[in-house]
């Protein structure tokens, strides 16, 4: 994202310029999103001079030790306390953002409308609801989008080839990468959801020499 990016340009001598540079000096910052990626824009923020930080998660908080559904080898999710928190934010759970309240030139963003947020589990699925008059409002001079995704975006390309998805919404595929329709491969957050992109580029590689191997045979 572009907050980060030119952070990492600013710090290796780069120059920005003025007009496209995205500073949170001396506001009230707002980061929609609980994973790393946020983590890191709560760091940059406050080392940019921050006036707060606020980091907004649609989910509930994960527990401190392993969950029952969880169990080992499972890799689990547990509820961190990153450097960067422990820099200064205000961490809000279970909020679901509802609209961006602009000021007076309707240009900007001023405030950030959002509501509170219940989950419960139905036959081995989360849903969510949302708590009936428990709208509020956060001052909000920047907001950075850190937004993980549940599935591939469904039409378009997906629809146009035919690819099964899974019960998440994600392209489900075999140990070589195949999908049903001969010839398509999927690979990465396309059939894992959001990941790390370290498996993007692990299951690329893989992928690919699929492909080759694929290819090798239609000759």
């Amino acid at each position: 994202m572009e907050f980060l990016e030119q952070q990492n340009r600013t710090v290796s001598g780069e120059m920005v310029p003025e007009d496209d540079r995205i500073s949170a000096k001396g506001k009230h910052v707002i980061v929609l999103g609980g994973g790393d990626t946020g983590s890191d824009c709560i760091g940059t923020a406050n080392r940019q001079g921050a006036k707060d930080i606020t980091q907004v998660e649609i989910l509930p908080p994960y527990p401190a030790t392993r969950a029952p559904h969880e169990p080992w080898p499972i890799f689990p999710r547990l509820y961190k306390v990153t450097s960067s928190h422990e820099e200064g934010c205000e961490r809000l759970f279970n909020v679901v953002t509802k609209a961006f309240i602009p000021g007076k030139s309707g240009r900007r963003v001023k405030r950030l409308a959002c509501a509170r947020v219940e989950w419960t589990r139905n036959n081995g699925r989360y849903e969510m609801t949302e708590v009936p008059g428990s709208e509020f409002e956060l001052k909000a001079d920047l907001v950075l989008l850190a937004l993980g995704f549940v599935h591939v975006e469904p039409g378009g390309m997906i629809d146009q080839l035919g690819v099964d998805l899974d019960a998440r919404g994600n392209i489900t595929i075999d140990e070589q990468y195949r999908t049903n329709v001969d010839g398509v491969f999927a690979a990465g957050d396309s059939h894992r959801g959001a990941s790390l992109v370290v498996w993007a580029i692990q299951e690329g590689r893989e992928a690919a020499a699929a492909i080759q191997t694929y290819l090798d045979q239609q000759a």
